[in-house]
């Protein structure tokens, strides 16, 4: 009867975190569908030698979370891929993965789609350092990714400019960040089950209640081990 209990309990909390997660990417795509309908406000990137030139002001903002998007869903569409998925997580988890990998998928398009043609290049990544057919590997891999992702949009939305078509940003990098929040929750979940990981003091400030934030030259010298792409954000706002 335990073991029983046990096993709705797990199927109930699987279900739980699909619902958790569609209801956010759910409100994700319908903020980005806002976004894709209004007027780009800078010029398309240049080309540079120095790298793929993310471009200045909000569309650079812009590009720098498409970069981050991509690097996210390439990781996500690469563990589903991998021939031990079904071996090395449950079915619940495996749905749970699925469901990150399709919000992934959704924010890198709707950026793509609303930077139209000032939308940088496609990145070229590197996951040579991963194993994905190793549990422990995927998932702190995952939860770096998620974290990162969150301190990123927690630290890029200062520099989104005070403007009309910056407070559409604004509310879109709100309504992702908080997307990108649930899984970082969920994956630590998975990793340490029933404990306050979900909201660590590693990116919970114990003081304030808040999340951490990141600049983009702490964010990309991070994801840069990932990106082969070299990566140039030297025209980005600093304020």
């Amino acid at each position: 009867m335990q073991n029983t209990t046990e096993k709705n309990q797990i199927s109930d909390l699987g279900k739980n975190r699909r619902m958790f997660l569609k209801t956010a990417g759910a409100t994700a795509v319908a903020s980005a569908i806002l976004i894709s309908c209004k007027k780009k406000d800078d010029d398309d990137p240049a080309p540079s030698d120095m790298g793929v030139n993310l471009g200045s002001g909000d569309t650079g903002i812009l590009n720098y979370a498409y970069a981050l998007e991509q690097l996210e869903a390439a990781f996500y569409i690469q563990v589903v891929a991998n021939s031990k998925f079904t071996t090395i997580f449950s079915a619940s988890e495996q749905q749970l993965l699925k469901d990150i990998k399709a919000h992934e998928i959704v924010h890198r398009d709707f950026l793509k789609a609303a930077l139209s043609t000032s939308a940088i290049q496609d990145l070229e990544v590197n996951f040579s350092s991963i194993d994905f057919g190793n549990r422990a590997s995927v998932l702190g891999t995952a939860k770096a990714f998620e974290d990162l992702g969150v301190s990123a949009y927690n630290g890029a939305g200062q520099l989104i400019s005070n403007t009309a078509n910056g407070l559409v940003y604004l509310g879109l990098a709100g309504k992702i960040v908080s997307v990108e929040a649930r899984h970082a929750a969920a994956i630590r979940d998975l990793l340490n089950p029933k404990s306050a990981d979900f909201s660590g003091d590693d990116v919970v400030d114990a003081t304030t209640g808040l999340d951490g934030a990141k600049t983009p030259a702490q964010v990309l010298a991070i994801a840069g081990t990932y990106i082969k792409t070299k990566i140039n954000a030297s025209n980005l706002p600093t304020a």
